[in-house]
C-alpha cells in the first residue's frame, strides 16, 4: 500500500530518470501522507509526474527506489526481481556441479536496494539493510519459496546487526522457512567449506572472493603462501588444493583461526603443510623477510564512512608496504580493499605509494573485482566495492 508521496526539487529528477536508485533527503521539496520508515512511497518530479516508487526512510538516503514505472508495484514485484536475478546467475554458470553457493540478490545491483540474499546449497540467508526490506521480509520469503521450489529447504533471516535504528535491539534473526543444521557444508569450485549463518560473520561466508580465490590457485602451485586476515581460510584451502608447498594462515581472531582449521581439516590437509597463527598481521610480518612466495592481503573494511577514509588509506599503505618489503624476489601479492568509500583509483594510488615506500619494483598482473553474482548496476557505480590487484614484486 502506498503510504504517501515525495516531490523532488526542480532538477533533482535527472538522476532518477537515469535510474539511479537513491534519493537523498536534500533533493526532496515536499512530502505528503503518512511516511514512516519502511513505508512505500510514490516519487514525483516538480511537475507532479510520477517517476517511480520506493521505500522511504528518515536519513541521508531518504528513498530507495524499487520501481521506475508509473504503476505502483504489487506483491508480484518480489517474484519478478528474484526470477530476473536467478536468470543472471544461470547465465554466469551458477549453480554448477562444483559450485553450489552464490549471492542471489545483491541490493542495488539486482534492483532491490537494502536487500542481500546468499544461497548456500539449499539454504537462503536474507539480510536487510533498510527498514523497508525488513518490513517486507515475509513477502520476500514467500516469493523465494515460490520461485525456487524444491531447491530451497531453508530461509534464515539474519538482520539484527544490519537494520538501522531501534530495530537492532529486537530479536530479528530467525528461520522464516524450514530449520537448518549448522555448520552447513558447501562446495565452491570443488573445494569444501563450513558455513554457519547463525553465528558467522555477515551471512556466514564471503562469497565475493570466489573467482579471486580460484585465480590464486594458478599462482600457488609449489609455493609457500601466507594468507593474512584469513577468516574462514578460503584462500588457504584453494592454495592447498592447487598444490601449494606450505600455507600459513593468520588472523587476529582466535575464533577465525578455529574456523580456518576446521576447513583445512574438512579438505583433508594436516599440520605438515598448513599452520594457523592467531596474531595481528602487522606483528606477524615482522622478521619474515624472504619467507613467502605468495602473500594475500584481504583485510576487513578499513573505512565504512567517508570521515574514516584518510585513516583507511594510511592503513592500506602501511600493510602493503610491509608485505612488499618481506616477500621473496619474484613474489606475488594479492591485495584487496572492500571499503566502498575507497574507490578503485584511490586504492591503486595507495598501492603505488606503498611500492615507493617499500623501494621495490612492482608490476601489476591483474585488476580484480567482485564476481558476476555481485553485479553492479551501470546506473549505480557505488555498487562496486571490492577492488584488488595481483602484483609481481621483483
Amino acid at each position: 500500500m502506498i503510504a504517501g508521496k515525495v516531490v523532488l526539487k526542480k532538477g533533482k529528477e535527472h538522476s532518477i530518470q537515469r535510474f539511479h536508485p537513491w534519493i537523498f533527503s536534500g533533493a526532496i521539496q515536499t512530502k505528503e501522507g503518512n511516511l514512516e520508515d519502511g513505508s512505500l512511497t510514490e516519487v514525483l518530479d516538480f511537475k507532479n509526474n510520477t517517476l517511480g516508487f520506493g521505500h522511504y526512510q528518515n536519513g541521508s538516503i531518504a528513498v530507495r527506489m524499487l520501481s521506475f514505472e508509473k504503476k505502483s508495484p504489487d506483491v508480484k514485484l518480489w517474484q519478478h526481481k528474484l526470477t530476473t536475478a536467478i536468470q543472471l546467475r544461470q547465465s554466469a554458470g551458477l549453480p554448477s556441479k562444483t559450485t553450489k553457493a552464490f549471492r542471489l540478490i545483491h541490493g542495488e545491483g539486482d534492483g532491490l536496494p537494502g536487500l542481500i540474499i546468499d544461497y548456500y546449497d539449499g539454504a537462503a540467508v536474507m539480510q536487510a539493510h533498510s527498514v523497508g526490506m525488513h518490513l517486507y521480509r515475509q513477502e520476500i520469503a514467500n516469493a523465494l519459496k515460490e520461485t525456487m521450489g524444491d531447491d530451497l529447504k531453508v530461509i534464515y533471516y539474519k538482520s539484527q546487526s544490519t537494520v538501522p535504528g531501534k530495530l537492532r535491539d529486537a530479536e530479528l534473526d530467525e528461520y522464516l522457512h524450514g530449520m537448518g543444521v549448522v555448520p552447513h557444508v558447501i562446495p565452491e569450485n570443488g573445494n569444501k567449506f563450513y558455513v554457519d549463518w547463525e553465528e558467522g560473520q555477515k551471512t556466514g561466508f564471503f562469497l565475493d572472493q570466489r573467482e579471486n580465490r580460484k585465480l590464486l590457485g594458478d599462482y600457488a602451485v609449489g609455493k609457500k603462501v601466507l594468507n593474512t586476515f584469513c577468516y574462514t581460510g578460503g584462500f588457504s584451502v584453494y592454495a592447498l588444493n592447487a598444490g601449494a608447498k606450505l600455507v600459513h594462515s593468520v588472523d587476529a581472531s582466535a575464533k577465525a583461526v578455529a574456523l580456518t582449521e576446521k576447513n583445512i581439516e574438512l579438505n583433508g590437509f594436516n599440520a605438515e603443510i598448513h599452520k594457523c597463527f592467531a596474531v595481528d598481521t602487522f606483528d606477524f610480518l615482522k622478521g619474515k623477510d624472504g619467507e613467502y612466495d605468495v602473500i594475500i592481503l584481504d583485510p576487513p573494511a578499513f573505512a565504512k564512512h567517508r570521515d574514516a577514509r584518510h585513516q583507511a588509506v594510511r592503513g592500506y599503505q602501511r600493510l602493503n608496504a610491509e608485505a612488499m618489503r618481506v616477500i621473496k624476489p619474484g613474489g606475488i601479492i594479492f591485495t584487496f580493499s572492500c571499503s566502498q568509500v575507497v574507490d578503485r583509483q584511490l586504492f591503486y594510488d595507495t598501492i603505488v605509494s606503498a611500492a615507493i615506500q617499500a623501494g621495490r619494483s612492482i608490476k601489476v598482473l591483474h585488476h580484480l573485482t567482485q564476481p558476476a553474482d555481485h553485479p553492479v548496476s551501470i546506473f549505480h557505480p557505488e555498487g562496486e566495492y571490492l577492488k584488488g590487484l595481483v602484483l609481481y614484486v621483483e
